[in-house]
């Protein structure tokens, strides 16, 4: 059981959000394993992603953590009444007419914090794709920042925060990495799983 003792110099959450965290969890059963990478500034994976559960859970187990998590979002959803609710829960709102891009927009977030912690689902979406999407990989190189991989394993009820790495610009050679560490992981929705593997691999 991890400490509710801070110990990561990421953006951090308060010791209420890790009772609350701890009482989801403990609630449906679920624990949390590994730490917090020893880092001011990182992109998350959040895999895999095939239920709205992933939501919820993903979010209890970063309380118990104590690490703050920001996402990105579509402007629109922080022009809606409920904007601020969004922007509470670690919302970044990112205009896809930019010229700048999506990725630029990111990256400029971490660019302008001193502590910054962005969450991203490479699938995607929740229903099954033809591979993951690459913009978690460009944003880290962009911001040069680490790639921290976090994972729900509904077989074992577990959330954890494993490897770490720099990225190196050699897309299959880190994605082997990333491959290798969620072998085995079951998702809520097994048919629902996205390949891990991205359209820039072929390339490099």
């Amino acid at each position: 059981m991890l400490s509710p003792k801070l110990s990561h110099d990421a953006p951090a959450t308060s010791l209420i959000a890790y009772w609350i965290g701890r009482l989801i969890l403990a609630f449906f059963g679920w624990d949390v394993t590994g730490k917090v990478p020893e880092y001011k500034k990182f992109v998350l994976i959040a895999a895999p992603h095939t239920s709205n559960w992933d939501f919820p859970i993903g979010l209890a187990a970063s309380y118990i953590f104590r690490l703050k998590v920001s996402w990105a979002g579509k402007d629109a959803l922080f022009n809606h009444p409920l904007g601020w609710f969004m922007r509470w829960l670690g919302g970044i709102s990112i205009d896809r007419s930019s010229p700048n891009g999506v990725v630029q927009q990111m990256a400029n977030s971490f660019k302008t914090s001193e502590r910054c912690v962005i969450a991203i689902t490479p699938s995607g979406t929740r229903k099954k794709a033809p591979r993951w999407k690459s913009g978690f990989y460009w944003l880290a190189l962009e911001a040069k920042v680490p790639i921290a991989c976090g994972v729900l394993d509904y077989g074992r009820k577990t959330a954890s925060i494993g490897l770490t790495f720099m990225p190196t610009g050699d897309a299959k050679q880190d994605m082997d990495k990333i491959r290798a560490f969620y072998a085995g992981t079951q998702a809520k929705v097994p048919q629902n799983v996205t390949p891990i593997q991205l359209k820039e691999e072929s390339q490099s």
